[in-house]
């Protein structure tokens, strides 16, 4: 697949390839957006010569989630679209069989903490921030990114991030596991590749069978949940608080 604005490949020595979310400023989710990015994961787990991922960001926030301005306009479609979108699109990421390693620049809000949680080493810029801000714009969660926290956050973090909507630093974030180590920025994005490419050199077909077991029982919900429907909710995903809500956080 070639590279869209939004979304950027570079290749680097022993099979690593960095996938660079690049939709500026702050890289919001779209449902068009987070699609593409699934097809592309999914296109790099089925191509033999990739043995590793990275995901990055150019920019100071790594991803704030879904544009709230825009949303606030979402019909019953675009609801369905958007939550179909973060259903699938993360769930391609959280079942990818090969290693995936994220470098976080900067704040991952709300949709964009699931690009951190769907992958399985996290590095960190000391600036960085993680944050589910759902509660705070009136929106509970979609199944897909629902069992990934579920899976991937210890329960006292699940409460403290989804009942609150606060972030939290970096170096909360690594003392809680959420991330594994925190590096300076300026290497942050080379410590991602040789962390990949240290990843890669696991036998593939084990890694995939080992994450497999560890994330089977989640993938298997999600995957269900879709089949029966979770990625239309009937009334669509808003509530009658969604919007106010939106409008209260841009200071509207």
């Amino acid at each position: 697949m070639t590279d869209t604005p939004d979304l950027m490949r570079s290749d680097h020595a022993g099979g690593v390839v960095c996938l660079t979310l690049n939709h500026a400023p702050v890289n919001a989710i779209s449902a068009q957006g987070l699609m593409q990015f699934a097809q592309r994961i999914k296109a790099l787990e089925a191509d033999a010569s990739v043995r590793a991922i990275v995901i990055a960001s150019p920019f100071k926030v790594f991803s704030a989630g879904l544009n709230l301005k825009q949303a606030q306009g979402f019909d019953l479609a675009a609801q369905h679209a958007i939550v179909t979108a973060l259903n699938d699109g993360f769930l391609a990421l959280f079942a990818c069989k090969k290693p995936v390693v994220v470098a976080v620049n900067g704040a991952a809000i709300a949709g964009g903490l699931f690009y951190v949680l769907a992958s399985d080493v996290r590095l960190a810029a000391p600036k960085a921030a993680f944050g589910l801000a759902e509660v705070r714009v009136g929106a509970d969660f979609p199944l897909g990114p629902l069992e990934i926290a579920r899976a991937t956050l210890s329960p006292n973090d699940l409460r403290r991030l989804m009942l609150t909507g606060q972030p939290m630093a970096a170096e909360d974030a690594k003392i809680s596991g959420i991330v594994d180590r925190i590096v300076p920025a300026e290497d942050l994005l080379q410590a991602a590749i040789d962390e990949a490419a240290a990843l890669a050199q696991i036998p593939p077909a084990t890694f995939a069978s080992v994450k497999r077991q560890i994330r089977g029982d989640a993938i298997a919900k999600i995957e269900a949940g879709i089949a029966a429907g979770a990625n239309t909710p009937e009334g669509g995903w808003f509530n009658a608080e969604t919007v106010p809500a939106m409008r209260a956080m841009l200071g509207g």
